[in-house]
């Protein structure tokens, strides 16, 4: 009984850890933006769909490029874009996201 009663807080302390780190917003501040990068746009493939604009990842810890994507729209969402915010350390990404309307 005590061996089961350890496995299960075992796999708990798992699963918690994990989803803690995926969640986790990482931040990198910079002092001055990466450059802005031209992509065309490719046609709408169905005519309610949703661009999704170019966003910035951390990779290595430096931003990288991520272009944009037409997405299926999400019944009772909208897209909010990705922006630069600006604090007193320096800019870092906020990444877009679905927001409920």
């Amino acid at each position: 009984m005590k061996k089961q009663i350890l496995k299960y807080l075992l796999l708990f302390f798992l699963i918690a850890f994990t989803t803690a780190s995926v969640n986790a917003q990482v931040r990198i501040y910079v002092k001055a933006r990466p450059t802005y990068v031209v992509v065309a746009r490719p046609p709408m493939p169905h005519p309610n769909y949703v661009w999704i604009a170019d966003e910035w990842t951390i990779n290595n810890g430096a931003y990288i490029h991520v272009p944009g994507y037409w997405a299926a729209p999400r019944r009772g969402f909208v897209w909010v874009p990705g922006h630069w915010a600006t604090i007193r350390m320096g800019d870092y990404w906020v990444h877009g996201h679905w927001r409920r309307v």
